[in-house]
């Protein structure tokens, strides 16, 4: 059998999909197969400051766990692990190792807290437990930093040190460096630990070079999952290296408990939060930073790729691995925010559509249920039709208002329409036919910020002194329904109460300026 040991990270690391709510049974079910499968290594969750609760995988102490671990004599050759990071517990918590519970806590910390998380060690160490060093973002090290973590791991002497490739953006080569650096200057006596992430979707590649370049003396462990479940985009996939392990390294795990664990209760916690390769983690990746600007871009449901890549790729370097949300704010705000001279357009418009009806087509789904009420409005009055992110099929419209990159994109392929317009932080994607508004005037107030496109566009009518407006299809956001007419528009960055809730405020300072009709039902209909 090869000293290479399997370590499964499902209950902690996939916890946090979701909010490490597995179920009481569930946890033990996975336990059971995990320990049936012969995994070496099972980590059951984090240590923290916490109210316990059974279904949770969060532990103020080792004695909580002591419900979802099997007796010893039922564990067969697996050991049992927790992570803690070290702010993030009271060390003082832990009781001292009693070998009923876990055998093994592995403590996590940053690049400028090494010492704190250092003396974290120390204690665990003290207390009887095997201890793992995981430092977060090997790759935001240096190799001077690393021989000096090096020096003083070598001082502690832990039981492992581990590779920690936090962000996904480890290559082939950057893992030949930083193990050689280890080879050479760990103790020999420290188990290599490895923890890869999945963002380059080169996770399980780097796990069989560092197979293949391991010093045949130097014990090793690897962390998986179960089909990789982690925070986007998630982990080694465990049963891909048990596999691996069996066929090429004389490896003695069982993988059909583990695919029946993955059948019964981790594909459908993939169905409801997905996770896995995607280009925004594979941008994050790239630039060496924290995943959370990644989420925080795509959430705004309104970026393409290429955006996206030119705002990560503006992150100053001592923003990359510390999550800063005010200021990722601030950034996609500048980026978005393009000057232009709009006075022409404005003045065009006030000349056309004064004095007019105006229809604005926004688009919810109630705009094909209530097509004959809309039909009959249009016939009666005649208006300018200005649709709102969208160019609707089953309507004509005068004008399209796009203010959203990725439904810009969508609709390129139908611009029969001449009279586009669109906000000016569509400047680098939008073609010559558009009329460019000033986005900053349309989407900023004295009340702050709300970048919907129907509100932006009522905005806009505003400015050129409109009084009265038409609206249909302005439904809100219905949690568990369609909201949108067109399937195309259906989106994985779903809108809810919040949205809802800005909305109506920002609505009500813009029916003192001008009056509203809806023409279909609106959760803004007040």
């Amino acid at each position: 059998m090869s000293n290479i040991k399997l370590l499964d990270c499902t209950l902690r690391d996939g916890g946090y999909i979701n909010d490490w709510n597995f179920g009481f049974h569930t946890t033990k079910d996975i336990i059971r197969e995990l320990v049936e499968s012969r995994v070496d290594y099972v980590e059951v969750g984090f240590l923290r400051n916490c109210i316990y609760d059974q279904d949770h995988c969060l532990y103020n102490n080792c004695k909580e766990m002591e419900a979802i671990l099997p007796p010893r004599g039922r564990r067969g050759n697996t050991k049992f692990t927790a992570m803690a990071l070290h702010n993030k517990y009271d060390i003082d918590k832990l009781e001292p190792y009693d070998g009923n519970t876990i055998d093994i806590i592995r403590v996590t910390f940053h690049d400028y807290d090494i010492d704190e998380g250092l003396a974290f060690v120390r204690k665990a160490k003290e207390k009887g437990y095997q201890v793992f060093c995981n430092p977060i973002n090997i790759m935001g090290y240096s190799d001077e930093m690393i021989l000096q973590l090096l020096k003083k791991v070598n001082e502690i002497q832990p039981y492992a040190f581990s590779i920690v490739d936090t962000f996904g953006s480890m290559m082939k080569s950057d893992l030949q460096r930083i193990y050689s650096l280890i080879e050479h200057n760990l103790d020999p006596s420290i188990v290599v630990g490895l923890h890869l992430h999945e963002n380059l979707a080169l996770s399980y590649s780097l796990a069989q070079e560092f197979i293949a370049m391991k010093a045949a003396e130097r014990k090793a462990v690897i962390d998986g999952s179960m089909l990789g479940m982690g925070r986007v985009p998630g982990n080694l996939c465990l049963e891909l290296i048990m596999d691996y392990m069996n066929r090429n390294q004389g490896g003695a795990y069982d993988t059909n408990p583990v695919l029946d664990g993955i059948d019964d209760h981790i594909v459908q916690l993939k169905q409801i939060e997905p996770w896995g390769y995607n280009t925004a983690y594979a941008l994050s990746a790239k630039y060496n930073l924290h995943r959370n600007y990644a989420e925080f871009l795509l959430g705004k449901g309104r970026l393409r790729a290429k955006q996206i890549n030119q705002i990560l790729g503006s992150i100053e370097n001592n923003k990359k691995t510390a999550y800063d949300e005010a200021y990722i704010e601030k950034l996609y705000e500048s980026y978005q925010n393009h000057e232009v001279d709009d006075s022409a357009v404005l003045k065009e418009l006030k000349e056309r559509w004064e004095n007019k009806e105006i229809l604005i087509l926004a688009p919810g789904a109630s705009i094909t249920d209530k097509k004959k009420e809309i039909d009959e409005y249009i016939s009666k009055y005649h208006p300018i039709v200005i649709s709102a992110n969208f160019i609707p099929e089953q309507y004509a419209q005068d004008y399209v208002f796009c203010s959203n990159a990725m439904r810009y994109s969508a609709m390129e392929e139908k611009q029969d329409v001449e009279k586009m317009l669109v906000t000016s932080n569509l400047l680098d994607v939008c073609d010559e036919r558009s009329q460019v508004l000033n986005y900053a005037e349309l989407c900023f107030d004295d009340k702050g910020k709300c970048d919907n496109c129907v509100i932006m566009l009522m905005k806009l009518l505003i400015r050129i002194e409109i009084k009265e407006v038409s609206v249909a299809g302005f439904d809100g956001y219905k949690a568990g329904e369609c909201n949108y007419a067109s399937s195309y528009m259906i989106s994985q960055h779903t809108k809810g109460a919040e949205e809802n809730v800005k909305n109506t405020r920002y609505l009500s300072d813009i029916q003192k300026k001008m009056q509203i009709h809806f023409l279909t039902p609106s959760l803004y209909q007040h």
